[in-house]
């Protein structure tokens, strides 16, 4: 007795200490979750975005319990009354007996968790879609109407979603409670399944039909806008109902949908009298009917009716097909302009461009990176990108082309200094910008800066170089704490005074404060760092930076944009900020071509993502420019195409967001570009849309494609960049900085195509002046004549590689202790055709090596040339007159008149061929002298060929370059 008694009590103390730890459990989970959404409304609301976040959270929440209610109710409802009206006296099998029993004591659990559960996962899948119904709620006009039903375009973009999307659930809420239904009714004996029939109760009978005609009734909805649907279908021969679609497939859905009007009546009247022979006999019809009209009919129209006359049946939707694309990817008004390009390099051709030769950028910023990181970078904690930007700059009155750069962070190379504190507290800002002319190089093929050191100097005038925010920024950093005290943060490493580095302490307002002990638990739990909540460096002057990335805090107070792959800091009005351009997106624009916007921007700079990307669409405007602040992360967001309806749309949502482009500041305005994913996707278009004639567009006899890049490799190719360029394209009054992109042919190897369009497009919005471009985004596209070859960018880059000076000595460098970096192809419309630059940097293969510009190929028609500057290689391919003034530094050269060489090309003459010869020879020597060190292990020897190698091939580019 006493021994049971002592059980009892600790059985329910283990009980209760179980129930407490599941308790302290669930209390800590939610914690965790309030504490990230408390972190999330103090970041908004910290950035003045605050109504961002609660109208996403409220439309997700109403759309939770619109799903919640929607789903549990109906199917709660579906089996309170099915149990309610089941047989009271129903006589049972043993094994549905066996099923009550168990069932039966937790039928009231089920009764209401079942809907339950099913509610929960009814809720989040509609809280998902809070953005197709805030679309639909506030959905805007586009002023245009689609060629088929004559509805306009906002219909396919906001209303047919929402009802596709309302029907389906509806459809999925009516299905489940069916089953629901169906599965009550057989446990309590309302179904029975005889030997040879199947006896169902009057109660379940009414109950089951109704649900099937409503059911029924909602697929005559869905078939009904499955016909709108059309206009969106891709595959075949174009996106868009074709003639097949609209005078087979569309009619069908339409007599389908009275079908399945009609079966759900006959389900309807079988609950009554009781009689399921029509409603059965209904469904099938209804299922071959699909079949035939759904299938078999639009097949038999395609086939036998479409087939043998397709180019003249499918003309008019073809026709729609161009003429919708065009207008949904913005390229409707681009101006086609033959340009009849010569292939003779005539003496004097580049006078009348000598404005654009004078700003050929010969800086690769995808190359400079190195370079910049050893002659700016100044401490391992700095960092420069792979790839720099080009940006512009009025200097003196003049706009010049610049390699661009923030100084950032990177912690991952403090080593042993890498502590919490290091990382956190001290280590919270990169400094600068680094920029060099991009049409200049030194004597010894170095960058000419025009922005530099630390602190920064140059032609960028007084600006704060702090860079707070980047794209290589800490996940987070304390800063503002020593107020009053001696500042924690370092500044730069150089100081005055003898000081080795100085400190400074973060004056703005650029994140959350941890001025309360609640704030610094939350942030300690975030971030999972105790030392938040404990360290002392914390205290009510802090604050707390996250979210550093540009286009994160872009995207995450504009959750409807697409932001593009390269945001790029520049300096404006005294700050540097980052400008981010972001696109609104749909993909339900009728006839419209689908793009896979992340193959569409795919290229060297740009590589495609590792895993599956569903992100297809039709139509893209860029519509919003925004800038952050690179000190304090302030996101401002501009209304660059106020006339797009569905930034309209989403400025109802998000009222007072986004402002009108008329604050952005002139020398804000003069930093603003086309940007390049925008004109990656166009040029995807316009490589077969720049047919306008449907005949010729069904033939596909002249499709174009952009090139790979030259430079890529042949197992791993990736298409050519487009590159920004000041120069003067046929159309425009004088240069303009430029973004442009080439054609060829969609079939053949590249090194077999000759070029077939030239796209550019005018990416200078203003100038410093407030005097905004009235041509900018305006759209060329050059055509070249059939008749005539003018070697594209892979046929050139062939050329070059093939000709036996330049690859001669190329190769000899290569061997050597160098390797030799082919720089960006460019192309340019000057001397009445197509002028191909190539800079070639050399690099040693040491440690602390980096590129140094060296060489400059060129090429014209079947020429090309070979020189140490820009100025040399034009005046030697347009024979020793250009009529050109390139403007890059370098040592200054003799040029003398061009000789024929093999292979069709011309090289630049030998006016010093015996001691190039004599030093190409020399270099051979010492090449297999080493050689022969290396494998008989004679280090003197080896030591003794090397430095006779590295003169020869000194001696081989003094020579060279002395022709």
């Amino acid at each position: 007795m006493t021994s049971t008694t002592a059980q009892k009590p600790a059985r329910r103390s283990r009980t209760v200490i179980a129930i407490a730890i599941a308790v302290i459990a669930v209390l800590a989970i939610l914690f965790f979750v309030f504490t990230n959404l408390y972190t999330e409304v103090l970041w908004f609301d910290q950035l003045g975005f605050l109504s961002v976040l609660t109208t996403q959270w409220i439309a997700g929440l109403v759309m939770f319990f619109i799903g919640f209610f929607a789903m549990a109710i109906p199917v709660f409802a579906s089996i309170e009354i099915a149990f309610r009206l089941r047989p009271v006296y129903a006589k049972l099998n043993s094994q549905l007996d066996r099923y009550q029993q168990v069932v039966e004591p937790l039928r009231r659990l089920a009764a209401f968790g079942i809907p339950a559960v099913l509610g929960l996962f009814a809720g989040v899948s509609s809280a998902s879609r809070w953005q197709v119904a805030l679309m639909y709620l506030n959905r805007t006009s586009f002023g245009r109407t689609d060629p088929q039903f004559n509805l306009d375009i906002s219909f396919y973009v906001y209303d047919l979603p929402f009802w596709q999307g309302v029907v389906g659930f509806a459809s999925a809420v009516v299905l489940i409670a069916g089953i629901a239904a169906v599965a009550t009714s057989y446990l309590y004996g309302a179904i029975r399944f005889g030997q040879r029939e199947v006896r169902v109760s009057k109660t379940a009978r009414v109950q089951i039909a109704v649900i099937a005609g409503i059911y029924l009734l909602l697929q005559a909805v869905s078939i009904w806008l499955d016909q709108f649907a059309t206009l969106s279908n891709s595959g075949g021969l174009i996106t868009g109902a074709s003639y097949a679609d609209v005078n087979a497939t569309i009619p069908g859905l339409q007599i389908l949908a009275g079908i399945a009007i009609i079966v759900a009546v006959l389900f309807l009247l079988a609950a009554f009298i009781g009689r399921w022979r029509l409603p059965v006999i209904g469904t099938a019809l209804l299922i071959v009917s699909g079949l035939v009209l759904g299938s078999l009919y639009p097949w038999v129209v395609q086939r036998f009716q479409v087939a043998p006359s397709e180019r003249s049946l499918e003309a008019p939707y073809i026709q729609r097909n161009i003429d919708l694309t065009r207008d949904a990817y913005g390229v409707s008004n681009v101006d086609v302009i033959p340009y009849n390009a010569t292939t003779t390099a005539e003496p004097g051709a580049l006078r009348a461009d000598a404005a654009t030769t004078s700003n050929i950028r010969i800086l690769d910023p995808a190359l400079v990176s190195g370079t910049f990181a050893a002659l700016q970078q100044f401490r391992q904690y700095y960092q420069f990108p792979k790839a720099l930007n080009v940006d512009r700059y009025t200097i003196d009155g003049k706009t010049q082309d610049m390699v661009t750069s923030v100084r950032d962070l990177n912690l991952n190379q403090l080593g042993t200094s890498a502590s919490w504190y290091n990382q956190t507290i001290v280590y919270t800002h990169g400094y600068g910008v680094v920029a060099a002319y991009g049409n200049q190089r030194s004597a010894d093929g170095q960058p000419v800066f025009s922005e530099s050191g630390i602190p920064s100097t140059g032609v960028l005038g007084d600006y704060e170089p702090r860079i707070y925010f980047g794209e290589n920024s800490p996940d987070y950093s304390i800063v503002g704490a020593a107020a009053g005290t001696s500042p924690t943060e370092l500044d730069y490493p150089s100081g005055t005074g003898g000081a080795s580095q100085t400190y400074t302490t973060f004056s703005g307002d650029g994140g959350p404060k941890l001025d309360n002990v609640f704030n610094r638990l939350a942030y300690a739990l975030k971030f999972q760092s105790e030392q938040i909540f404990l360290s002392e460096a914390v205290n009510s002057n802090s604050q707390i930076l996250y979210d550093r990335d540009p286009a994160t805090r872009v995207s995450k107070v504009a959750p409807y944009l697409t932001i593009d792959s390269d945001p790029y800091a520049s300096v404006v009005d005294g700050h540097v900020v980052w400008i981010v351009d972001g696109y609104t997106t749909s993909s339900n624009y009728p006839y419209s071509k689908t793009e896979g916007l992340s193959a569409a921007i795919a290229d060297t700079y740009t590589p495609k993502p590792g895993y599956a990307v569903d992100n297809n669409i039709n139509y893209i405007r860029n519509s919003v420019k925004a800038t952050v602040d690179a000190y304090d992360g302030k996101v401002t967001l501009y209304a660059w195409d106020a006339t797009d309806p569905i930034l309209q749309t989403w400025e109802k949502i998000f009222p007072a967001t986004v402002k009108p482009m008329s604050d952005m500041s002139a020398q804000l305005i003069a930093h603003v570009r086309y940007p390049a994913d925008l004109f990656k996707v166009q040029r995807a278009i316009l490589g077969q849309y720049h047919v306008t004639d449907s005949g010729s567009f069904y033939s596909r006899e002249d499709a174009w494609t952009t090139p790979n890049d030259p430079i890529s490799t042949a197992a791993n190719p990736t298409l050519q960049p487009p590159y920004y360029l000041t120069m003067q394209v046929p159309g425009q009054d004088q240069p303009e900085y430029s973004l442009y992109s080439t054609f060829i042919p969609l079939t053949g190897d590249d090194t077999s195509k000759s070029l077939n369009g030239y796209l550019a497009v005018d990416s200078n919005a203003g100038n410093t002046a407030g005097v905004k471009s009235a041509d900018f985004g305006k759209l060329r596209l050059l055509t070249l004549p059939k008749d005539a070859t003018v070697p594209g960018p892979g046929q050139v880059q062939n050329k070059f590689n093939a000709d036996p000076t330049v690859s001669g000595a190329l190769n000899l460098l290569k061997q050597g202790s160098t390797q030799v970096l082919s720089g960006n192809l460019l192309t340019l419309p000057v001397g009445g055709g197509l002028l191909y630059v190539q800079p070639v940097y050399v690099e040693s293969r040491g440690e602390t090596s980096y590129p140094l510009l060296q060489k400059i190929l060129v090429g014209f028609g079947n020429k090309i040339a070979f020189e140490d500057t820009l100025d040399a290689a034009l005046d030697d391919l347009f024979g020793g007159n250009s009529g050109a003034t390139a403007g890059d530094s370098g040592t200054p050269t003799t040029t003398t008149p061009t000789t024929p060489s093999t292979g069709g090309t011309t090289t630049t003459p030998s006016g010093n061929n015996a001691a190039l010869q004599k030093a190409l020879s020399d270099a051979q020597t010492a090449l297999t002298a080493r050689t022969a060190a290396l494998q008989a292990a004679d280090w003197t020897a080896y030591g003794v060929a090397d430095q006779q190698l590295k003169d020869a091939v000194a001696a081989a580019i003094a020579a060279s370059g002395a022709q």
